[in-house]
């Protein structure tokens, strides 16, 4: 029955994704791009992380999580339309160093795509081990690049709204087994409380650490091409709602369900815990998290490889930049574990976060907003600490 109530509701999140009035709409295919960033690796590998490490206080970890990522996009917010006005001088320099921080970001994050996708890919069959792991994202790795190098990605780009759907469908699918799980533990009474795992200054740098699992909202700055400034800045607004609230639940219904003993460690920890629920959940996450991973590496790279080429006035050819992302990710899949390379892509996208509200503390200052530039401050304060002190999860 539960299964039935599953591919009910994947069919009908599906049949709303693909609804043509909904596709048609602006604002909608403006959210599609942050929001495949946002729910992407994180939605993976969050539940078990914050569940074991902060037990019962998992949402409200959640929740800050979300805070943190919403003031920071307001800071980009705030960039995009000061940027747009240029009623006052603008600060190019930070604003370039923000760029290759930006891009370093998106060579980092590739690697923790890609080594999530080799995890899952392999997690359903006899070959479980990381060292085929490892392989699989080191053969994606060429493929990626091989395609990028001979004839650019636009043919895979095209997958981005078939994968945000998929994976969408799925988590509705997830939420609603959860749902159900957590209703039945709750009518007899077997809600769990778990102990914090980890507490004081330690607890607070793994959150610092793991600022990359709800990072993506960035991206809606880089569609100017496509979309004007309001519609960029309410399509970041609102996938940024859309994605704190689906987040929210999950850990919300994760966090009371399972006991410790049931949480385990690795990056594809998810797939054990919900088979406990139904047997079908771990397929479809797997199949969601193959289309989420790939989507978002290809993504990645492409921006990496235009950055570097842009801001290095054409010198870097975005086919350069391809190998370089692809042997740097290539070195962190075989010298380090997926958890560090979460702590080090947080660490990066932090940087590029610093950057920007310093960005928009000046641009306030400039244009007489003390107020707003003091908060940016404040932010680029708590982004530069987060760079500074981030920690990687231990097992």
């Amino acid at each position: 029955m539960l299964n039935l109530l599953i591919f009910a509701a994947v069919a009908a999140a599906s049949a709303i994704l693909w609804w043509p009035r909904l596709r048609s709409s602006a604002i909608w295919r403006a959210m599609t791009t942050p929001l495949a960033s946002i729910i992407g690796s994180g939605f993976l590998v969050l539940g078990p992380i914050l569940t074991n490490a902060y037990g019962a206080y998992a949402p409200a970890v959640m929740a800050a999580l979300c805070l943190g990522s919403y003031l920071l996009g307001g800071a980009i917010r705030y960039n995009m339309r000061a940027a747009d006005a240029r009623d006052a001088p603008w600060p190019d320099g930070i604003e370039t160093v923000a760029s290759w921080a930006l891009a370093f970001a998106y060579i980092v994050s590739v690697a923790y795509y890609l080594n999530l996708f080799g995890a899952f890919a392999v997690s359903l069959t006899r070959f479980d081990d990381p060292i085929f792991a490892r392989s699989v994202t080191t053969a994606v790795y060429a493929i990626i690049c091989g395609v990028g190098w001979t004839s650019g990605f636009r043919s895979l780009e095209a997958m981005e709204y078939l994968s945000v759907s998929i994976k969408l469908a799925i988590i509705a699918g997830l939420l609603v087994g959860l749902g159900f799980f957590f209703g039945d533990k709750a009518a007899r009474g077997g809600l769990v409380f778990l102990e914090t795992g980890v507490t004081g200054w330690g607890a607070i740098t793994l959150g610092f650490g793991l600022i990359v699992t709800v990072q993506g909202f960035e991206t809606s700055r880089y569609l100017g091409a496509t979309y004007d400034t309001e519609t960029r800045v309410r399509s970041m607004k609102w996938a940024q709602w859309l994605s704190s609230a689906i987040y929210l639940t999950y850990i919300l219904l994760i966090g009371f369900t399972f006991r410790r003993d049931q949480l385990a460690f690795s990056e594809t920890a998810i797939v054990d815990m919900m088979g406990v629920i139904t047997p079908i959940l771990p397929l479809l996450l797997v199949v969601a998290a193959l289309a989420a991973q790939f989507s978002a590496a290809v993504a990645d790279t492409s921006g990496s490889g235009g950055l570097m080429s842009e801001l290095s006035a054409g010198r870097i050819r975005p086919r350069a930049g391809y190998a370089i992302l692809t042997a740097t990710g290539v070195a962190l899949t075989w010298a380090t574990d997926v958890f560090r390379i979460i702590s080090l892509a947080s660490r990066a996208f932090a940087v590029y976060y610093a950057l920007q509200c310093a960005v928009a503390a000046l641009a306030a200052v400039r244009r007489g907003d003390r107020a707003r530039a003091a908060g940016f401050g404040g932010l680029a304060i708590l982004a530069a600490s987060i760079a500074v002190f981030g920690q990687a999860v231990e097992g």
